[in-house]
């Protein structure tokens, strides 16, 4: 996202939340793609335990308006906030979907195009379940990273002012997030399976009581 919009959006805040509904329409006009991309990078474009990311962004819309009144400036852009709303709200879906096993997926592709790279894929945000496969092998804060970097255009500095961290650790998170990635997709063209982020074991440790002899 451009500077000039977050600036923008900055501000908003004081005359929508004082009820001006022209800066209130303008604030969605910027939030809503926001919230929309943000979705579909986290959740993809299927249903999960009934909701879809298109459901999850017009609920962060809803609650981006309904905390204005008591949104306090803390020295940090709006879209830390806005960003703030929708974790909390991606994360609430997937309690859900982890706990309603029932929830429903999109079609796996029959082949992988593997002349696209995982930049690529994220910046387009295409709608299948590789995208989402590949997203999932990341850790979060990388994951997030990714897609506040390419799929929200946002500069090292506004993404490190958003989830509190400095523009250096961002460059480098998102260098790691893309080589891990890259990484995903080889072995997803291998044919070989992936494992999202935090459910990988450790291999090749034995336990302790195994090494005393």
């Amino acid at each position: 996202m451009e500077a000039k919009r977050l600036a923008e959006l900055d501000s908003l805040v004081e005359p929508a939340g004082k009820g001006d509904r022209n800066a209130l329409a303008r604030m969605l006009e910027i939030v809503r793609p926001i919230a929309m991309r943000y979705s579909r990078g986290k959740l993809g474009l299927g249903d999960r335990g009934g909701a879809t990311a298109d459901d999850v962004a017009q609920e962060i819309c809803l609650a981006v308006i309904t905390a204005l009144p008591r949104y306090r400036d803390e020295s940090r852009p709006f879209i830390a906030f806005v960003y703030g709303i929708a974790a909390h709200k991606v994360a609430d879906v997937h309690r859900w979907a982890a706990r309603n096993r029932a929830d429903s997926m999109a079609d796996v592709p029959d082949a992988v195009d593997t002349d696209t790279g995982p930049e690529d894929k994220v910046l387009a945000f295409e709608a299948s379940e590789e995208v989402g496969r590949l997203l999932a092998t990341l850790p979060e804060k990388d994951r997030d990273v990714l897609i506040l970097r390419l799929a929200l255009s946002m500069s090292a500095e506004e993404v490190a002012e958003t989830i509190g961290s400095t523009p250096g650790a961002v460059r480098v998170a998102q260098h790691r997030a893309l080589t891990k990635l890259r990484a995903a997709q080889a072995r997803l063209a291998a044919g070989e399976p992936l494992e999202p982020a935090g459910k990988r074991k450790r291999r090749g440790r034995k336990p302790k009581h195994a090494m005393a002899d």
